[in-house]
């Protein structure tokens, strides 16, 4: 895995004014161990915030940082965290870590946990403290399993220092924290979801409301964030919101910086924390490297395969929720992917609704019917065995699945990507169908889902 400077070709070095998620990294990709990260003023801002900060000066600050949820959806964080209730005779409350990364072409998550845990731990202590959590899960992904053994041994150090445990810093504030693997389900990055999984239960979302905030684990009020948006915290404690709201371009409408990367056939795939509003021409040419000789950029996703394809015309658009927005899909993780000239569009989609179908739950009728319906009118096509009309089904699919027609997130993100495939490249799909004389292909019609 690579990760660069802040500048094109490494020429400006990382450092804690321009990279409060990666400065602390070592150049040999080892795991920054608690001295090491004390000595690099790791837990200061935990200090300041059990020594100088009352409790709700803590979310007042995230709230005014404008830090907004790094997992995909962009949530404002402090807002979040207003939701938890104010009265104090509820003396138990949870706060979750939702480190489930299971969004295809994404793994930034993965490089904080296995590289600087300490700095996910801070991020969680100084949050548990500010929602007067007594305890904490990092809901991790069951693949992981490097990351589960460095967050264990950061966990074993940070207790062991007084850091984790009862009365920590002498302030009578009491937080435990456990790392919780999980089974390997795409649907568990769903907040509720995940919160039935970690009780035991099968991993379907819930209905809302109640909010996890009123009703989560084991009917408590509960907290969910991202691994990345946790990280971000201690800087924003340490040095400020006016510092904190600096570090973007001009123009971005989000606040701070991003881990952002590019995978695909580019000659430098990788991961790289760059100011919101950078334009992804920057992160495809001048960090991604543009790509590999003989390859031409066809489309590319801004964010993991559950956003929309956009084209190489499109790569101006500034890298923050409403640049992305006004070219037509989401920001989703920030993890871009290049699609090169030699991939079959209806293939990649075929592929890519595969995943999806798998990973439903199966809880609604849109979801569990429509995914494996699409993947079947896919394959159809792919095999030149397509209708006519079927086409017009696939899009119908598309707006039966949208957002607000299913429980969950889930069918609208497994959809865009289809969408936006068909809009840009439909003679590709076009191509798959047979001729009207041709012999009734093995899938006939009308499909009936399941059989």
């Amino acid at each position: 895995m690579t990760l660069t400077s802040f500048g094109p070709a490494n020429r400006i070095k990382r450092s804690a004014e321009t990279h409060p998620l990666t400065w602390r990294l070592r150049d040999d990709g080892e795991a920054v161990w608690l001295d090491e990260y004390q000595a690099k003023n790791g837990y200061a801002a935990a200090r300041k915030a059990f020594a100088d900060m009352a409790q709700d000066d803590i979310v007042q600050t995230v709230k005014d940082s404008g830090l907004k949820g790094r997992g995909g959806a962009g949530f404002p964080t402090g807002v979040k965290w207003g939701l938890m209730p104010k009265d104090e005779s509820i003396n138990i409350r949870y706060l979750l870590c939702n480190a489930d990364e299971m969004e295809p072409n994404t793994w930034k998550d993965r490089m904080l946990m296995e590289q600087l845990p300490h700095l996910l731990i801070e991020g969680m202590l100084i949050s548990a403290r500010a929602l007067k959590t007594y305890r904490g899960y990092i809901f991790l992904r069951g693949e992981y399993t490097t990351a589960a053994k460095h967050l264990n041994r950061a966990v074993e150090e940070a207790k062991a220092a007084g850091l984790l445990g009862k009365n920590i810093l002498g302030s009578g504030f009491d937080f435990e924290l456990f790392v919780h693997t999980g089974a390997g389900r795409y649907i568990c990055g769903e907040e509720t979801a995940l919160i039935n999984s970690l009780e035991g239960r099968r991993a379907n979302p819930r209905s809302k409301p109640p909010f996890p905030a009123a009703v989560g684990v084991w009917g408590k009020p509960t907290c969910v964030n991202n691994v990345e948006t946790l990280c971000n915290v201690p800087a924003i404690i340490a040095d400020g919101v006016d510092w904190y709201k600096s570090l973007a371009r001009e123009g971005s409408e989000d606040m701070g910086t991003k881990l952002m990367g590019f995978s695909g056939k580019v000659k430098n795939p990788g991961l790289w924390e760059l100011p919101f509003g950078v334009t992804a021409r920057e992160l495809f040419e001048d960090y991604a490297g543009g790509m590999r000789d003989g390859y031409k950029l066809k489309c590319w996703q801004p964010g993991g395969a559950g956003t929309g394809f956009l084209l190489p015309e499109h790569l101006d658009a500034q890298m923050y929720a409403g640049g992305i927005a006004k070219v037509g899909t989401r920001m989703g993780t920030g993890l871009a992917m290049a699609v090169d000239d030699s991939v079959n569009m209806v293939s990649l989609l075929r592929n890519m609704e595969q995943f999806f179908a798998r990973e439903s739950c199966g809880f609604c009728t849109p979801c569990r019917d429509g995914l494996p319906w699409s993947v079947k009118l896919l394959m159809a096509i792919e095999n030149g065995q397509g209708q006519p009309g079927d086409i017009e089904t696939l899009l119908g699919l598309v707006g039966f699945l949208g957002p607000g027609k299913t429980f969950c997130a889930h069918a609208p993100g497994a959809v865009e990507p289809l969408g936006s495939a068909i809009k840009y490249f439909r003679p590709e799909f076009e191509a798959g169908i047979a001729p009207t004389s041709a012999a009734a292909p093995p899938l006939a019609r009308p499909i009936v889902v399941g059989a």
